[in-house]
């Protein structure tokens, strides 16, 4: 077995054995498809929406919306974070002092893991309530080695559906992936089948897969030219998510499996038009 393929069999045996270790699935799961969605008006978030304003199309069908909610569904957060031996000295203090910043804002009913990337991608906590696991955890990453960013991504996906909630992936690295073993057609396929929504904080330059992992699961990114801005992203993220709908739906009169395309839109009130963000479509199960 290649080293890197050991190191990611390794990682996904970390998780705790449920059926959420399997290949996460967006639709194939249950009937429902959730999406997240964020609204904003200039801006701002718009707030105080209910079902019948949005408009939803599965490959360009319209649907009808079972179920808006807002804030109240708990989070799973997923940090996962670059600690290859760039990130030695001050800068590894800035990227945990981010992470203590979004272990902070978490409710009550919250969920938190840590994902590192350098040496290899270690699982250094499974999702749990406990904030205090993952503040332990953040003070022992050490830097070393490159970055398998691809094969990190991954592992945290899965992590992220190990459990119900709302998936939220923070995902930092401040370089390029050169070792992975997985591909990253292969992990955009995952996210795909996945509910989790990645936010990705980069150094400077914006990696195509980060943007193309965030852009394919209705996330963003978010570029920094020095880590001590990292906890402003961190909090911003967590405060931008908070914001968003999860919006369901049941899908009628489309094929289940293959590829859907999405549109999510908001009607528009008192001539106001809105900004909608959301995942451009799904991949469905099976027939």
């Amino acid at each position: 077995m290649r080293p890197g393929a050991w190191v990611v069999a390794c990682a996904l045996a970390a998780l705790p054995a449920s059926p959420g270790q399997q290949a996460p699935t967006f639709s194939a799961k249950t009937d429902a498809v959730r999406v997240d969605v964020l609204v904003t008006d200039g801006g701002q978030p718009v707030r105080g929406l209910t079902a019948s304003d949005f408009d939803v199309f599965d490959n360009d069908v319209p649907q009808q919306v079972d179920l808006v909610s807002f804030e109240n569904v708990p989070l799973n957060v997923v940090f996962v974070l670059d600690e290859s031996a760039s990130l030695s000295g001050g800068r590894l203090d800035h990227l945990r002092a981010a992470g203590e910043s979004v272990l902070d804002g978490l409710h009550p009913g919250d969920q938190s893991a840590l994902v590192t990337f350098g040496d290899g991608v270690v699982v250094r906590s499974a999702l749990t309530p406990d904030a205090g696991v993952v503040r332990r955890a953040l003070a022992e990453a050490h830097p070393g080695g490159r970055t398998p960013l691809v094969d990190a991504a991954y592992t945290a996906l899965l992590l992220g559906e190990s459990d119900a909630g709302r998936s939220l992936l923070i995902l930092f690295s401040d370089g390029i992936d050169t070792v992975s073993w997985l591909t990253s057609e292969q992990v955009l396929r995952t996210a795909e089948r996945s509910d989790a929504v990645v936010y990705g904080v980069q150094m400077w330059r914006r990696g195509s897969f980060l943007s193309g992992l965030s852009r394919a699961t209705g996330g963003e990114v978010f570029a920094v030219s020095s880590t001590q801005d990292l906890a402003s992203a961190f909090t911003r993220i967590l405060e931008q998510f908070r914001q968003r709908y999860l919006v369901s739906y049941t899908p009628t009169n489309v094929a289940r499996g293959g590829w859907h395309a999405l549109r999510v839109g908001v009607k528009p009130a008192d001539g106001r038009s809105f900004t909608v963000k959301a995942r451009p479509g799904y991949l469905g199960g099976q027939e």
